[in-house]
Protein backbone atom coordinates (compact mmCIF):
# COMPACT_ATOMS: atom_id res chain seq x y z
CA UNK A 1 0.00 0.00 0.00
CA UNK A 2 3.27 2.26 0.53
CA UNK A 3 4.49 1.79 -2.40
CA UNK A 4 1.32 2.17 -4.15
CA UNK A 5 1.15 6.00 -2.88
CA UNK A 6 4.48 6.43 -3.32
CA UNK A 7 3.74 5.75 -7.39
CA UNK A 8 0.73 8.10 -7.10
CA UNK A 9 3.00 10.62 -5.72
CA UNK A 10 5.08 10.64 -8.36
CA UNK A 11 2.87 10.30 -11.59
CA UNK A 12 0.66 13.23 -9.49
CA UNK A 13 4.43 15.82 -9.61
CA UNK A 14 4.88 14.70 -13.08
CA UNK A 15 1.11 15.40 -14.39
CA UNK A 16 1.51 18.84 -12.19
CA UNK A 17 5.00 19.42 -13.96
CA UNK A 18 3.37 18.63 -17.40
CA UNK A 19 0.43 20.47 -16.62
CA UNK A 20 2.78 23.68 -16.12
CA UNK A 21 4.64 22.96 -19.13
CA UNK A 22 2.01 23.79 -21.14
CA UNK A 23 0.15 26.26 -19.60
CA UNK A 24 3.71 27.72 -20.06
CA UNK A 25 4.03 26.96 -24.00
CA UNK A 26 0.57 27.98 -24.51
CA UNK A 27 0.77 31.17 -22.39
CA UNK A 28 4.18 32.00 -24.69
CA UNK A 29 2.58 31.20 -27.88
CA UNK A 30 -0.18 33.12 -27.23
CA UNK A 31 1.74 35.57 -26.10
CA UNK A 32 3.55 36.07 -29.56
CA UNK A 33 2.45 39.15 -31.35
CA UNK A 34 1.53 38.81 -34.76
CA UNK A 35 3.19 40.04 -37.98
CA UNK A 36 0.73 42.74 -39.15
CA UNK A 37 -0.17 43.02 -42.86
CA UNK A 38 -1.66 46.26 -43.81
CA UNK A 39 -3.58 46.31 -46.61
CA UNK A 40 -6.58 49.07 -48.12
CA UNK A 41 -8.29 46.95 -50.80
CA UNK A 42 -11.35 47.61 -52.85
CA UNK A 43 -14.42 45.71 -51.45
CA UNK A 44 -17.08 48.32 -52.80
CA UNK A 45 -17.08 50.06 -55.83
CA UNK A 46 -16.12 49.70 -59.19
CA UNK A 47 -12.64 47.45 -58.18
CA UNK A 48 -14.60 45.45 -55.84
CA UNK A 49 -14.49 42.31 -58.10
CA UNK A 50 -10.63 42.87 -57.92
CA UNK A 51 -10.42 43.66 -54.09
CA UNK A 52 -11.97 40.43 -53.09
CA UNK A 53 -10.03 38.30 -55.35
CA UNK A 54 -6.93 39.89 -53.49
CA UNK A 55 -7.83 39.74 -50.30
CA UNK A 56 -9.03 35.92 -50.74
CA UNK A 57 -5.85 35.27 -51.95
CA UNK A 58 -4.11 36.97 -49.22
CA UNK A 59 -5.89 35.07 -46.46
CA UNK A 60 -5.22 31.86 -48.21
CA UNK A 61 -1.52 32.48 -47.70
CA UNK A 62 -1.85 33.85 -44.11
CA UNK A 63 -3.75 30.63 -43.22
CA UNK A 64 -1.30 28.16 -44.88
CA UNK A 65 2.18 29.99 -43.46
CA UNK A 66 -0.09 30.11 -39.92
CA UNK A 67 -0.53 26.05 -40.39
CA UNK A 68 3.41 25.93 -40.62
CA UNK A 69 4.46 27.66 -37.53
CA UNK A 70 4.19 31.50 -38.69
CA UNK A 71 7.25 33.22 -39.47
CA UNK A 72 9.92 34.35 -37.31
CA UNK A 73 8.02 32.08 -34.52
CA UNK A 74 5.12 34.77 -34.96
CA UNK A 75 1.77 34.47 -36.57
CA UNK A 76 0.47 36.11 -39.37
CA UNK A 77 -2.36 38.41 -39.30
CA UNK A 78 -3.95 40.82 -42.43
CA UNK A 79 -5.61 43.94 -41.83
CA UNK A 80 -7.29 45.92 -44.15
CA UNK A 81 -10.04 48.08 -44.22
CA UNK A 82 -12.47 49.18 -47.32
CA UNK A 83 -11.33 51.96 -49.62
CA UNK A 84 -14.34 51.50 -51.63
CA UNK A 85 -12.62 52.40 -55.19
CA UNK A 86 -12.19 55.82 -54.19
CA UNK A 87 -8.41 57.45 -53.77
CA UNK A 88 -9.92 59.66 -51.13
CA UNK A 89 -10.13 57.27 -48.42
CA UNK A 90 -6.76 56.06 -49.17
CA UNK A 91 -4.58 57.85 -47.13
CA UNK A 92 -6.47 57.93 -43.92
CA UNK A 93 -6.52 54.02 -44.45
CA UNK A 94 -2.57 54.21 -44.33
CA UNK A 95 -2.35 56.16 -41.48
CA UNK A 96 -4.82 54.13 -39.63
CA UNK A 97 -2.16 51.01 -40.33
CA UNK A 98 0.46 52.48 -39.32
CA UNK A 99 -0.36 54.70 -36.69
CA UNK A 100 -3.33 52.89 -34.64
CA UNK A 101 -2.75 49.02 -35.90
CA UNK A 102 1.08 49.70 -35.96
CA UNK A 103 1.61 47.46 -38.60
CA UNK A 104 4.68 45.63 -39.66
CA UNK A 105 5.02 45.66 -43.51
CA UNK A 106 2.29 47.31 -45.89
CA UNK A 107 0.47 45.77 -49.24
CA UNK A 108 -0.97 48.08 -52.01
CA UNK A 109 -3.65 47.94 -54.35
CA UNK A 110 -4.47 49.28 -58.05
CA UNK A 111 -3.08 51.61 -59.77
CA UNK A 112 -5.26 54.86 -58.80
CA UNK A 113 -5.49 53.77 -55.09
CA UNK A 114 -1.65 52.97 -54.29
CA UNK A 115 -0.67 56.46 -56.35
CA UNK A 116 -2.58 58.10 -53.11
CA UNK A 117 -0.81 56.37 -50.25
CA UNK A 118 2.69 56.41 -51.98
CA UNK A 119 3.24 60.26 -50.32
CA UNK A 120 2.98 59.20 -47.10
CA UNK A 121 4.75 55.40 -47.25
CA UNK A 122 7.50 57.12 -48.62
CA UNK A 123 8.00 59.67 -46.10
CA UNK A 124 7.93 57.24 -43.74
CA UNK A 125 10.18 54.91 -46.13
CA UNK A 126 8.00 51.91 -45.32
CA UNK A 127 8.52 49.03 -47.44
CA UNK A 128 5.47 48.23 -49.71
CA UNK A 129 4.55 45.36 -52.06
CA UNK A 130 1.05 46.55 -54.76
CA UNK A 131 -0.85 44.27 -56.27
CA UNK A 132 -1.78 45.41 -59.54
CA UNK A 133 -0.44 49.01 -60.25
CA UNK A 134 0.64 50.00 -63.52
CA UNK A 135 3.59 52.35 -63.81
CA UNK A 136 3.18 53.81 -59.97
CA UNK A 137 6.24 53.81 -59.22
CA UNK A 138 7.78 54.66 -62.97
CA UNK A 139 9.19 58.69 -62.04
CA UNK A 140 9.37 58.17 -58.35
CA UNK A 141 11.91 55.22 -58.64
CA UNK A 142 11.24 54.51 -54.52
CA UNK A 143 13.69 51.75 -54.10
CA UNK A 144 11.37 50.52 -51.28
CA UNK A 145 8.47 49.50 -53.88
CA UNK A 146 7.81 46.45 -55.61
CA UNK A 147 4.60 45.44 -57.62
CA UNK A 148 3.68 41.77 -58.22
CA UNK A 149 1.86 41.84 -61.43
CA UNK A 150 4.44 41.13 -64.85
CA UNK A 151 3.76 44.52 -66.40
CA UNK A 152 7.15 45.75 -66.18
CA UNK A 153 8.26 49.51 -65.66
CA UNK A 154 7.32 51.19 -68.91
CA UNK A 155 4.72 52.91 -69.34
CA UNK A 156 4.54 51.44 -72.81
CA UNK A 157 4.08 47.47 -72.27
CA UNK A 158 0.33 47.00 -72.39
CA UNK A 159 0.38 48.88 -75.84
CA UNK A 160 3.30 47.30 -77.12
CA UNK A 161 1.45 43.63 -76.66
CA UNK A 162 -1.52 45.07 -78.45
CA UNK A 163 0.80 46.57 -81.08
CA UNK A 164 2.68 43.74 -81.54
CA UNK A 165 -0.22 41.45 -82.24
CA UNK A 166 -1.63 44.08 -85.20
CA UNK A 167 1.90 43.43 -86.75
CA UNK A 168 0.50 40.20 -87.67
CA UNK A 169 -2.20 41.57 -89.68
CA UNK A 170 -2.89 41.70 -93.36
CA UNK A 171 -2.50 44.31 -94.90
CA UNK A 172 -0.88 45.65 -92.07
CA UNK A 173 -3.01 49.03 -90.25
CA UNK A 174 -1.67 52.12 -90.73
CA UNK A 175 -4.07 54.02 -88.22
CA UNK A 176 -4.94 53.94 -85.10
CA UNK A 177 -7.62 55.40 -82.05
CA UNK A 178 -6.94 55.86 -78.52
CA UNK A 179 -9.44 56.14 -76.04
CA UNK A 180 -9.96 55.75 -72.39
CA UNK A 181 -10.82 57.04 -68.61
CA UNK A 182 -9.63 59.83 -67.66
CA UNK A 183 -7.88 58.52 -64.88
CA UNK A 184 -4.34 56.79 -63.46
CA UNK A 185 -4.24 53.19 -65.20
CA UNK A 186 -6.02 54.68 -68.43
CA UNK A 187 -3.26 57.47 -68.70
CA UNK A 188 -0.36 55.34 -68.15
CA UNK A 189 -1.34 53.15 -70.38
CA UNK A 190 -2.19 56.04 -73.04
CA UNK A 191 1.07 57.76 -72.73
CA UNK A 192 2.72 54.57 -73.75
CA UNK A 193 0.74 54.38 -76.54
CA UNK A 194 1.45 57.21 -77.87
CA UNK A 195 5.04 56.73 -77.58
CA UNK A 196 4.86 53.30 -79.10
CA UNK A 197 2.76 53.93 -81.87
CA UNK A 198 4.96 55.65 -84.08
CA UNK A 199 7.25 53.15 -83.57
CA UNK A 200 5.07 50.33 -85.41
CA UNK A 201 4.23 52.78 -87.89
CA UNK A 202 0.76 54.08 -86.60
CA UNK A 203 -0.67 57.59 -87.10
CA UNK A 204 -3.07 58.11 -84.15
CA UNK A 205 -6.31 59.44 -85.95
CA UNK A 206 -8.48 59.69 -82.49
CA UNK A 207 -7.36 60.35 -78.90
CA UNK A 208 -9.55 60.75 -76.18
CA UNK A 209 -10.60 60.28 -72.38
CA UNK A 210 -13.36 60.20 -71.47
CA UNK A 211 -14.96 61.49 -67.99
CA UNK A 212 -14.89 58.40 -64.94
CA UNK A 213 -18.48 59.24 -64.62
CA UNK A 214 -19.46 58.24 -67.90
CA UNK A 215 -22.55 56.05 -68.55
CA UNK A 216 -22.98 55.71 -72.27
CA UNK A 217 -20.48 54.69 -74.75
CA UNK A 218 -22.39 54.90 -77.74
CA UNK A 219 -21.34 58.48 -79.15
CA UNK A 220 -17.79 57.51 -77.85
CA UNK A 221 -17.45 54.68 -79.97
CA UNK A 222 -19.39 56.67 -82.87
CA UNK A 223 -17.01 59.05 -82.94
CA UNK A 224 -14.51 56.66 -83.00
CA UNK A 225 -16.08 55.32 -86.16
CA UNK A 226 -16.47 58.35 -87.90
CA UNK A 227 -12.36 58.71 -87.94
CA UNK A 228 -12.52 54.78 -89.53
CA UNK A 229 -9.16 53.81 -87.52
CA UNK A 230 -7.67 50.49 -88.60
CA UNK A 231 -7.68 49.58 -84.69
CA UNK A 232 -8.43 50.79 -81.81
CA UNK A 233 -7.04 50.72 -78.37
CA UNK A 234 -9.81 51.25 -75.38
CA UNK A 235 -7.66 51.62 -71.88
CA UNK A 236 -10.76 51.25 -69.32
CA UNK A 237 -12.38 50.17 -66.35
CA UNK A 238 -14.52 47.24 -65.14
CA UNK A 239 -18.01 49.07 -65.81
CA UNK A 240 -16.26 51.34 -68.59
CA UNK A 241 -15.11 48.03 -70.37
CA UNK A 242 -18.25 46.19 -70.81
CA UNK A 243 -19.98 49.34 -71.94
CA UNK A 244 -17.41 49.87 -74.64
CA UNK A 245 -17.72 46.08 -75.81
CA UNK A 246 -21.50 46.15 -76.06
CA UNK A 247 -21.54 49.50 -77.70
CA UNK A 248 -19.04 48.75 -80.00
CA UNK A 249 -20.91 45.29 -81.49
CA UNK A 250 -24.44 47.30 -81.35
CA UNK A 251 -22.81 49.81 -83.58
CA UNK A 252 -20.91 47.31 -85.82
CA UNK A 253 -17.31 49.22 -84.93
CA UNK A 254 -15.81 48.46 -88.53
CA UNK A 255 -11.96 48.04 -87.22
CA UNK A 256 -9.82 44.54 -87.50
CA UNK A 257 -8.78 44.71 -83.56
CA UNK A 258 -10.64 46.08 -81.06
CA UNK A 259 -9.30 46.30 -77.00
CA UNK A 260 -6.11 45.93 -75.57
CA UNK A 261 -6.10 47.91 -71.64
CA UNK A 262 -9.65 46.38 -70.78
CA UNK A 263 -9.57 45.87 -67.07
CA UNK A 264 -13.11 43.50 -66.38
CA UNK A 265 -12.59 41.79 -69.01
CA UNK A 266 -10.66 38.78 -67.00
CA UNK A 267 -13.37 39.29 -64.14
CA UNK A 268 -16.03 35.92 -64.62
CA UNK A 269 -18.83 38.54 -63.70
CA UNK A 270 -18.33 40.45 -66.82
CA UNK A 271 -17.82 37.33 -68.91
CA UNK A 272 -20.68 35.81 -68.14
CA UNK A 273 -22.36 39.49 -68.82
CA UNK A 274 -21.05 39.85 -71.92
CA UNK A 275 -21.08 36.54 -73.40
CA UNK A 276 -20.86 36.23 -77.53
CA UNK A 277 -20.07 39.55 -77.73
CA UNK A 278 -16.42 39.06 -76.23
CA UNK A 279 -15.53 37.00 -79.32
CA UNK A 280 -12.53 38.79 -80.81
CA UNK A 281 -12.27 40.84 -78.62
CA UNK A 282 -7.87 41.28 -77.86
CA UNK A 283 -6.77 41.95 -74.65
CA UNK A 284 -4.61 42.24 -72.19
CA UNK A 285 -4.08 39.34 -69.12
CA UNK A 286 -1.97 38.05 -66.56
CA UNK A 287 -2.56 34.50 -66.72
CA UNK A 288 -5.03 31.80 -68.24
CA UNK A 289 -4.90 28.32 -68.02
CA UNK A 290 -2.72 26.97 -70.87
CA UNK A 291 -0.07 23.93 -71.10
CA UNK A 292 2.26 27.30 -71.92
CA UNK A 293 1.70 28.60 -68.77
CA UNK A 294 1.58 25.60 -66.35
CA UNK A 295 3.92 26.63 -63.14
CA UNK A 296 4.20 24.51 -60.14
CA UNK A 297 1.90 24.93 -57.52
CA UNK A 298 -0.63 27.65 -59.05
CA UNK A 299 -3.02 24.65 -59.64
CA UNK A 300 -3.23 24.16 -56.50
CA UNK A 301 -3.78 27.30 -55.20
CA UNK A 302 -6.50 27.72 -58.35
CA UNK A 303 -8.47 24.47 -56.61
CA UNK A 304 -8.08 26.00 -53.18
CA UNK A 305 -9.25 29.39 -54.22
CA UNK A 306 -12.40 28.28 -56.60
CA UNK A 307 -13.71 26.43 -53.74
CA UNK A 308 -13.62 28.91 -50.85
CA UNK A 309 -14.37 32.12 -53.56
CA UNK A 310 -18.26 31.75 -53.65
CA UNK A 311 -18.75 32.07 -49.98
CA UNK A 312 -16.19 34.88 -50.31
CA UNK A 313 -18.98 36.55 -52.73
CA UNK A 314 -15.51 37.05 -55.18
CA UNK A 315 -14.78 35.90 -58.65
CA UNK A 316 -15.16 32.32 -58.98
CA UNK A 317 -12.29 31.81 -61.66
CA UNK A 318 -9.76 33.76 -59.68
CA UNK A 319 -7.00 33.59 -63.27
CA UNK A 320 -6.14 37.22 -63.46
CA UNK A 321 -4.81 38.56 -59.82
CA UNK A 322 -5.45 35.90 -57.31
CA UNK A 323 -2.19 34.32 -58.20
CA UNK A 324 -0.16 37.48 -58.68
CA UNK A 325 -1.18 38.54 -54.97
CA UNK A 326 -0.58 34.93 -53.27
CA UNK A 327 3.09 35.26 -55.20
CA UNK A 328 3.47 38.62 -53.73
CA UNK A 329 2.89 37.21 -50.00
CA UNK A 330 5.21 33.82 -50.92
CA UNK A 331 7.88 36.90 -52.02
CA UNK A 332 7.82 38.98 -48.50
CA UNK A 333 7.69 35.21 -46.79
CA UNK A 334 11.38 34.32 -48.70
CA UNK A 335 12.46 37.57 -47.33
CA UNK A 336 11.26 37.34 -44.50
CA UNK A 337 12.84 34.10 -43.79
CA UNK A 338 15.81 34.16 -45.60
CA UNK A 339 16.54 37.83 -43.71
CA UNK A 340 14.86 37.10 -40.52
CA UNK A 341 13.84 40.22 -40.04
CA UNK A 342 10.61 42.81 -40.59
CA UNK A 343 13.09 45.79 -41.16
CA UNK A 344 11.90 47.68 -44.20
CA UNK A 345 15.36 48.35 -45.26
CA UNK A 346 17.05 45.03 -45.24
CA UNK A 347 13.81 43.45 -46.91
CA UNK A 348 13.83 45.70 -49.89
CA UNK A 349 17.64 45.17 -50.55
CA UNK A 350 17.13 41.84 -50.62
CA UNK A 351 13.84 41.48 -52.35
CA UNK A 352 15.99 43.83 -54.88
CA UNK A 353 19.26 41.31 -55.10
CA UNK A 354 17.30 38.15 -54.90
CA UNK A 355 15.05 35.68 -57.57
CA UNK A 356 11.93 34.29 -56.03
CA UNK A 357 10.20 30.91 -57.01
CA UNK A 358 6.47 31.36 -56.90
CA UNK A 359 3.48 30.05 -58.31
CA UNK A 360 3.55 31.93 -61.28
CA UNK A 361 7.01 31.72 -61.84
CA UNK A 362 10.62 32.82 -61.63
CA UNK A 363 10.32 36.49 -60.44
CA UNK A 364 13.27 39.15 -60.29
CA UNK A 365 12.59 42.93 -60.07
CA UNK A 366 14.49 45.68 -61.51
CA UNK A 367 15.04 49.17 -60.00
CA UNK A 368 12.05 50.73 -59.86
CA UNK A 369 10.15 47.13 -57.92
CA UNK A 370 8.62 45.92 -61.17
CA UNK A 371 9.50 42.59 -63.02
CA UNK A 372 12.68 42.59 -64.68
CA UNK A 373 11.62 40.88 -67.84
CA UNK A 374 7.49 41.95 -68.27
CA UNK A 375 5.47 38.65 -68.99
CA UNK A 376 2.02 40.57 -70.22
CA UNK A 377 -0.32 38.74 -72.12
CA UNK A 378 -2.09 39.39 -75.16
CA UNK A 379 -5.20 37.16 -75.28
CA UNK A 380 -8.23 36.73 -77.91
CA UNK A 381 -11.49 35.63 -76.66
CA UNK A 382 -12.73 32.89 -79.39
CA UNK A 383 -16.01 30.49 -80.05
CA UNK A 384 -17.79 32.13 -76.82
CA UNK A 385 -20.81 30.30 -76.57
CA UNK A 386 -23.07 31.26 -73.97
CA UNK A 387 -22.58 32.85 -70.37
CA UNK A 388 -21.05 29.45 -69.11
CA UNK A 389 -18.06 30.27 -66.53
CA UNK A 390 -16.63 25.89 -67.41
CA UNK A 391 -15.97 26.96 -71.05
CA UNK A 392 -12.70 29.21 -69.34
CA UNK A 393 -11.77 26.38 -67.08
CA UNK A 394 -9.59 25.11 -70.12
CA UNK A 395 -7.71 26.95 -73.28
CA UNK A 396 -9.91 27.48 -75.96
CA UNK A 397 -12.06 30.72 -75.07
CA UNK A 398 -8.83 33.07 -74.18
CA UNK A 399 -6.39 32.24 -76.45
CA UNK A 400 -2.66 33.64 -76.16
CA UNK A 401 -1.83 35.05 -79.36
CA UNK A 402 1.26 37.41 -78.08
CA UNK A 403 4.01 36.91 -76.51
CA UNK A 404 5.43 34.12 -79.22
CA UNK A 405 6.70 31.81 -76.23
CA UNK A 406 3.50 31.55 -74.28
CA UNK A 407 1.19 31.78 -77.62
CA UNK A 408 -1.30 28.91 -77.79
CA UNK A 409 -3.15 29.98 -81.34
CA UNK A 410 -3.51 32.41 -84.08
CA UNK A 411 -5.53 35.52 -84.01
CA UNK A 412 -9.09 36.00 -85.75
CA UNK A 413 -9.22 39.52 -87.60
CA UNK A 414 -11.10 41.33 -88.26
CA UNK A 415 -12.89 42.27 -85.11
CA UNK A 416 -15.86 43.27 -86.86
CA UNK A 417 -16.57 39.90 -88.52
Amino acid sequence: MRGLRKLYRLLFSHLVALTAFVFVAAAGAHAAEPIKIGFGVSLTGGLASSGKAHLLAMQIWAEEVNAKGGLLGRPVQIVYYDDQTNAATVPGIYAKLLDIDKVDLLVGHATNLIVAALPMIIDRKKLVMTLLAYGSNAQRKYPRYFQSAPFGGDYGEISKGFFEVAKTIEPAPKTVALVGADAEFSNNVLTGARANAPKYGLNIVYDRLYPPSTLDFAPIVRAVAAAKPDIVLVASYPIDSVGMVRAATEIGLKTSLFGGAMVGMQYASFLGQLSEKLNRVVNYHLYVPSPTLSFPGIETFLKKYQALAPAAGTDPLGFYQPPFAYAAMQILEQAITATGSLDDDKLAQYIHKNTFQTIVGEIRFDESGEWATPRLLVVQFQNVQGSGLDQYLTGGRQVVVYPTQYKSGDLQYPFSK
